[in-house]
């Protein structure tokens, strides 16, 4: 018997008795530990196991509810997977969406990272194309409509954080962990989020000479302490989670959003930010979707958009790019508002409203859009 036949093996044996002991039910169920379940995770990435079990296995960790353990093993497996870039830059902010997008408004955050880098912070995002629940619009959706190579290597967009004229780039999951990108299928069957959708945004494919801050979003209270546990566990220096429309790192521009964030070392702490105090007065949440978008069916689909992704993605790039090029409304309102929070949170400025200046200026001057055009 071949080695590689004895680990399939092994690998099977080892997942049936994880499974044995996740899915005896709500009172039943038993916890793994943080090497049993990076094992698990990594068996699963490797093609290991059938994805059968492996479908049992992520949606019984779900059903049971996820341990800090078994989140910190799958996510160590993700990152044990993920092939990561440091880019010659000192420090480089990290900006994480929802891999599964946005279905309720348009995405004003994929233009967030050009406007960072305006503003003297070196910037990456990253996602994908689709992922269940939601199918919403991405990060890639967007920014390939807007005409940016969404296809980056790690080690090209790195460069382009590099340089001096761009400053920030997105790098796509099917470029740094093509392993994790190939369970995309088996996570549409799966149907509800697994563990995967709740740690993936913390594999930080491209990090930062000296330090790496992450910027995230929430909408359910019992997130931030995870998100940042989880953060501190990928090995950043320093976390902004932000609660946001649809989970995301832009929030609500009619009323003031909780925002938890650490520093280093120290605890995690909390500050509430209002959009009315640096100006923003917006009828609506975020950027409305138009009206006039084609449908689809979504077959009775709760979560999953009811308007054309494609179209919605290509609405996003056309007020992305009004709003790069000053032009006002709710798109460059939440763009001054996100970057904002976070130049307040990495101490470039001391009070939001400075923050606030800051960006107004940087949008005024064009220079957002130049590095967003740069090639």
């Amino acid at each position: 018997m071949s080695t590689a036949r004895i680990t399939q093996t092994d690998a099977a044996i080892a997942m049936r008795s994880c499974i044995q002991r996740i899915a005896t039910g709500p009172e039943l169920s038993k916890d793994l530990s943080f090497d049993e379940a990076r094992a698990a995770m990594e068996y699963i990435l490797q093609g290991k196991v059938d994805p059968v079990q492996a479908g049992v296995f992520l949606i019984a960790l779900r059903m049971k509810r996820e341990t800090d353990d078994e989140n910190r093993g799958v996510l160590q497996a993700i990152l044990d997977a993920t092939e990561t870039v440091v880019a010659p830059v000192d420090e480089l902010t990290d900006v994480a969406d929802p891999y599964d997008g946005y279905a309720r408004g348009l995405p004003a955050s994929p233009f967030i990272p050009p406007v960072l880098a305006a503003c003297d912070v070196p910037t990456v995002s990253h996602g994908l194309e689709s992922v269940g629940p939601k199918y919403g619009v991405t990060h890639r959706k967007v920014l390939r409509a807007a005409g940016i190579d969404v296809d980056l290597s790690p080690t090209d967009a790195a460069a382009r954080i590099a340089n001096a004229n761009i400053g920030w780039a997105y790098v796509d999951q099917q470029a740094f962990c093509p392993r994790l990108h190939d369970l995309v299928n088996l996570r549409a069957l799966i149907v509800k989020r697994p563990a995967v959708t709740t740690v993936e945004v913390m594999a930080g494919p491209i990090r930062g000479r000296k330090k790496t801050h992450f910027m995230t979003g929430y909408v359910h209270k019992a997130y931030p302490p995870i998100y940042a546990m989880l953060a501190r566990h990928a090995g950043f220096d320093s976390a902004l989670i932000v609660r946001g429309v649809e989970g995301g790192v832009v929030p609500s521009l009619q009323q003031p959003a909780k925002v938890f964030y650490y520093h280093d070392e120290g605890e995690v702490q909390q500050i509430l930010v209002d959009p009315t105090s640096i100006g923003i007065s917006q009828s609506k949440r975020a950027v409305p979707i138009p009206d006039d978008l084609p449908k689809i069916k979504n077959k009775g689909d709760t979560i999953a958009t009811t308007v054309d992704p494609d179209a919605i993605a290509k609405a996003a790039a056309e007020a992305g790019i009004a709003a790069l090029e000053g032009k006002g409304g709710p798109a460059y309102d939440s763009l001054v508002y996100a970057a904002a929070i976070c130049l307040l949170h990495l101490k470039r400025h001391d009070s939001l409203q400075a923050a606030a200046d800051a960006v107004h200026k940087a949008l005024d001057s064009g220079e957002p859009l130049a590095r967003f055009r740069a090639q």
